[in-house]
């Protein structure tokens, strides 16, 4: 399998299990040290624990649940032990005020560490109009 392969099938199971909104499963594709940039938070999450602790918040006060999730325009850039993963991403979220659909862009780095890939920089803003 190629390299670029090996990240798409990261890419992928990243993207499905945050579409399954399973929490250990998702996490499990980050590492400890990971960046997460997302417009809709305020700060830069400057580590997994502090998404995860985030992500906990959104559940316990908005009852945020992802419904689903999709990725296209898929592109892969090779830099040695990094690669650098983008793609659109069409998602459904539930939260105590109903569901919203929403279209981003998402950047996602990965590094090779122990024979797999890992996410360890996430980047997501809004779709332009």
């Amino acid at each position: 399998m190629s390299n670029e392969q090996g990240v798409l099938q990261a890419a992928a199971h990243l993207v499905s299990r945050f579409a399954a909104h399973d929490f250990e499963g998702y996490f499990s594709c980050f590492d400890l040290n990971a960046v997460f940039i997302f417009h809709t938070s305020p700060n830069v999450l400057v580590s997994k624990a502090e998404y995860q602790k985030e992500w906990q918040k959104w559940e316990n006060e908005w009852g945020f649940k992802v419904k689903s999730c999709s990725s296209t325009n898929q592109r892969v850039q090779m830099f040695g032990e990094l690669a650098i993963f983008s793609h659109d991403v069409a998602t459904t979220l539930g939260t105590n005020d109903g569901q919203n659909s929403f279209k981003e862009r998402e950047t996602i780095v990965f590094n090779f560490v122990a024979n797999k890939w890992v996410a360890v920089h996430e980047h997501l803003s809004p779709m332009p109009e």
